[in-house]
């Protein structure tokens, strides 16, 4: 005999909204879903669970009185305008979910191997020069003037900046969607990008759903919420001057740090990338990948750990991302 549990029906319509999708996008899978949002039948906890997967709802939402107030877990600084009065979507709780994990891991990780504080983060203030400010970041990066100038395509530029970010210290991810699911696709009107500021493990996530010319201005943008050590969920336009205090200096900061690739907009062709963005590196970024694939070879990290963090599902796929990163031969010796 089936066991019917009791939940509110506003419980059931607020977990189908939450989606920013309509009753009719669950009624061929959960055909008495609307008698059941009217309370004129129950549902078993097996159903329940099925729906809470297909909401990307957590099980014991469905059981509250009334719905959750979802809180971004780190300052939002997108145009009011722009936020869904709904609130955040589970798309974007989730990215921002699964970006903080990684960076718990790594910055434990870190710190076991000694590595020392990043003296970048947190060393600028709003009150400080933007040209100085966007001048101390290509040092750090290690990008200078003329190595910008000879950039011929966004995508060479992103790369370049991606690279070098890493190479300082700095965690970027770029994806298009939550983990490796193809049917959650991030978008851009919500949010184009986040940083996450640590003084060990600073992250840095760029919506790779939006323009490969967007990508290039997020990242620029969020490295200056890095230097300012502060996280934040942010929707910055290269057209559009925000009206915060803060994410004007760090749009002002981005305008700065391109100025030599916008002067050169008409020859930059919009490069497609595709295979970059596609990589389980460049979602999780080199570094945490780097770093768990050695971990988990060497024993330190369970491989169900590293599937889950690098969004993989077979010994195949984990085993091939460890030789793209030239890894592979000296980590399965070190667990020999």
């Amino acid at each position: 005999m089936k066991t019917h549990v009791p939940v509110k029906p506003a419980m059931l319509r607020w977990a189908w909204e939450r989606t920013d999708r309509d009753l009719a996008a669950f009624t061929d899978r959960f055909p008495h879903l609307e008698a059941r949002s009217r309370g004129e039948a129950s549902s078993t906890l097996k159903q329940l669970e099925s729906f809470a997967k297909a909401t990307y709802t957590p099980i014991g939402y469905l059981f509250f009185s009334e719905p959750p107030e979802e809180r971004i877990p780190i300052p939002d600084f997108r145009t009011v305008a722009r936020q869904k009065a709904k609130g955040p979507s589970p798309d974007l709780l989730d990215t921002i979910y699964v970006c903080q994990q990684r960076q718990e891991w790594y910055r434990e990780f870190a710190r076991s191997v000694g590595e020392k504080a990043l003296t970048f983060v947190g060393a600028a203030r709003v009150a400080d020069d933007v040209v100085t400010t966007a001048r101390a970041i290509c040092d750090a990066l290690a990008v200078d003037l003329s190595v910008r100038e000879k950039m011929h395509t966004w995508t060479d530029a992103l790369l370049h900046f991606i690279e070098q970010a890493d190479a300082a210290g700095i965690m970027v991810m770029c994806g298009g969607g939550v983990l490796n699911n193809n049917r959650r696709h991030l978008d851009p009107d919500e949010f184009r990008g986040f940083a996450i500021a640590d003084p060990v493990a600073p992250v840095i996530f760029i919506n790779g759903a939006d323009t490969k010319p967007a990508h290039m201005f997020t990242l620029a943008h969020e490295l200056a919420h890095v230097w300012l050590g502060q996280s934040a969920v942010s929707d910055a336009e290269a057209a559009r001057l925000p009206n915060h205090e803060v994410e004007r200096w760090c749009h002002q900061v981005a305008a700065e740090l391109l100025v030599p690739l916008v002067a050169r907009r008409r020859s930059i062709p919009h490069g497609s990338g595709a295979k970059f963005y596609l990589t389980a590196a460049a979602r999780v970024s080199k570094r945490f990948a780097r770093a768990i694939v050695v971990s988990t070879w060497e024993g330190r990290s369970s491989f169900t750990e590293a599937f889950r963090l690098l969004g993989v599902k077979r010994m195949e796929t984990f085993r091939g991302l460890s030789e793209s990163l030239g890894m592979f031969s000296i980590a399965a010796e070190a667990a020999a």
